[in-house]
């Protein structure tokens, strides 16, 4: 693929994710306000909820194999290794799969699995979500898009993963990693400087 052509479908999936109307999600959740529950199958065939993870922090990161925004963060290692490092520390790192049956980034729970491993990923689970009822519960509209919950289960930040809006994996060096740095400040009781940031990346793929 010529890079005019990346580059024109990746500004195609910044514009999409873009025009998602607010009305297609119910009332979004807030900072500093309890998380919306949800319970959703795992790419492994299990059941997971999230009040069963009370008293933990918790990151959920919408995901798509196939977004060139996804394909940055995961190719330079740079969200496999966040990954790693805070599972390592006690955080639940859950990734969210909610592109529709027949769209880009739909995949089954053993694909998931497969793709994980072949990309180094490290995430406690991968929650299988192709009806979108979880990512318009949280009104989730890029992958990547990410939302961290504290140990009270209230939403700590919503928001991009850092603070440069391109597929190019050069920017990640310059970028200030706003995931990383909120689940810094939620490890130490500080505040987070960038609690509500903007997403970015390819449009969440969902039915309607």
């Amino acid at each position: 693929m010529s890079l005019v052509s990346f580059t024109r479908r990746a500004a195609l999936g910044l514009a999409f994710a873009a025009l998602i109307p607010v009305s297609a999600f119910a009332a979004l959740p807030t900072i500093s306000q309890p998380a919306p529950a949800f319970t959703a199958k795992t790419a492994d065939g299990k059941t997971l909820s999230l009040d069963s993870l009370r008293g933990k922090t918790v990151v959920l990161e919408w995901t798509n194999a196939d977004c060139p925004f996804v394909k940055k963060h995961y190719e330079s290692g740079n969200i496999p290794n966040l990954q790693e490092a805070e599972t390592a520390k006690g955080v639940v790192w859950l990734q969210v799969i909610s592109s529709a049956p027949g769209q880009q980034g739909n995949v089954d729970g053993p694909t998931a699995i497969k793709l994980n491993d072949y990309r180094g990923a490290k995430p406690t689970a991968t929650l299988l979500d192709p009806e979108g009822k979880i990512g318009k519960l949280y009104g989730a509209q890029t992958t990547p898009h990410f939302f961290i919950i504290d140990a009270k289960g209230q939403l700590a930040y919503k928001g991009a993963i850092d603070s440069i809006a391109s597929a190019d994996q050069g920017d990640i060096a310059k970028a200030d990693n706003y995931v990383k740095d909120a689940l810094a400040a939620i490890a130490t009781g500080a505040k987070i400087e960038h609690a509500n940031t903007k997403p970015y990346g390819c449009s969440v793929k969902y039915a309607s």
